[in-house]
């Protein structure tokens, strides 16, 4: 269980859902974590970490700053000497339907879904360049593949994502820097897990395993991404959804 032995990963909402899960599986692969998040839970979960033994650091604030998404990056740097790894996480909602939505709710979640992620990935590829070797991974979503009514911002703003990822892989391939992104499907989380029984039964009909996922599910994807297994591989969406959105 030592994928990411020596390896430092900087995690994006590593505190809750998908992004705690994959704190959880990087710990137990032996990763160094600099965790970043809002809100008292940060400081328990780099406890968490160190009582594991491992060397974990972290800093809390709004990913959707540009400055704040460089002082994070440089604050992994100075800890721990080195950025391997990036995993952007953090995302939001504010769902509405396309007619009502407001305008200040489509560009909150662009700003922080989208902007965010781009703002980490510029400061983290800087590092990752000049030491010719990286991971990013960046977590989108199936509905940003197929859509979803009540959710044209959060659907753009993750179809953005994608991207965005295609094109920073071409750029950074040459400097051994691997990008690629995970969209999970409907995954058990805080999220989801407010939804009415029967948008859950109409949901899992079209998930052929018949099934929501789990952030475990999830975060082997990401183990593997992260890892010297996935060495040569740039540029993909691995889709973790049971099967609901093949083809796409």
């Amino acid at each position: 269980m030592d994928k990411l032995k020596g390896m430092t990963a900087l995690i994006t909402g590593a505190t809750r859902g998908i992004g705690r899960g994959i704190m959880e599986a990087f710990a137990r692969e032996g990763a160094e974590l600099f965790l970043v998040a809002r809100g008292a839970a940060l400081e328990d979960a780099v406890k968490h970490c160190r009582d594991l033994g491992l060397k974990a650091d972290g800093l809390a604030g709004d990913v959707g700053d540009p400055a704040f998404a460089k002082t994070a990056v440089d604050k992994c740097v100075e800890v721990f000497g080195k950025l391997d790894i990036l995993v952007n996480n953090a995302g939001i909602t504010r769902d509405s339907l396309l007619v009502r939505m407001k305008e200040a709710d489509f560009d909150e979640v662009i700003r922080v879904n989208l902007k965010g992620a781009y703002s980490f990935m510029q400061s983290a590829a800087i590092v990752m360049m000049k030491k010719r070797y990286g991971r990013i991974i960046n977590v989108t979503s199936v509905v940003g593949q197929t859509g979803n009514a009540g959710q044209a911002n959060y659907a753009a703003s993750k179809a953005g994502v994608v991207g965005m990822t295609m094109t920073a892989a071409r750029e950074l391939a040459s400097r051994n820097v691997t990008v690629n992104a995970i969209a999970p499907g409907f995954i058990t989380t805080d999220m989801t897990g407010g939804l009415q029984d029967k948008v859950k039964e109409k949901l899992l009909e079209s998930i052929p395993m018949g099934r929501f996922g789990s952030v475990e599910d999830v975060a082997g994807a990401a183990v593997y991404l992260a890892s010297g297994d996935a060495g040569y591989v740039t540029g993909q969406v691995i889709s973790v959804n049971g099967g609901m959105a093949m083809g796409v």
